[in-house]
């Protein structure tokens, strides 16, 4: 599963898993990432399925390439 969390300072985290609310609360107690562990607290703003871990892990290399506007459009967001 592919996630898209929104931090503290408003910027986006994108991540896999095989398990969201366990990835979740990892990244809320800082024990997932050194990016989120200094911008805390985290929200889930988008999540999506894929098929396997390899596909997963291509769809978040194409997603960390989209532009900000993109991301906001992909969670649904209005650009501010």
């Amino acid at each position: 599963m592919l996630y898209i969390l929104e931090c503290s300072d408003g910027s986006f985290y994108t991540g896999i898993t095989n398990d969201l609310e366990r990835r979740f609360q990892q990244h809320n107690d800082g024990l997932a990432s050194r990016y989120t562990r200094s911008r805390r607290p985290v929200k889930v703003r988008y999540q999506e399925s894929c098929p396997s871990r390899s596909s997963a892990l291509i769809r978040e290399c194409s997603v960390r390439l989209l532009t900000r506007k993109e991301k906001e459009a992909l969670v649904g967001r209005q650009a501010e």
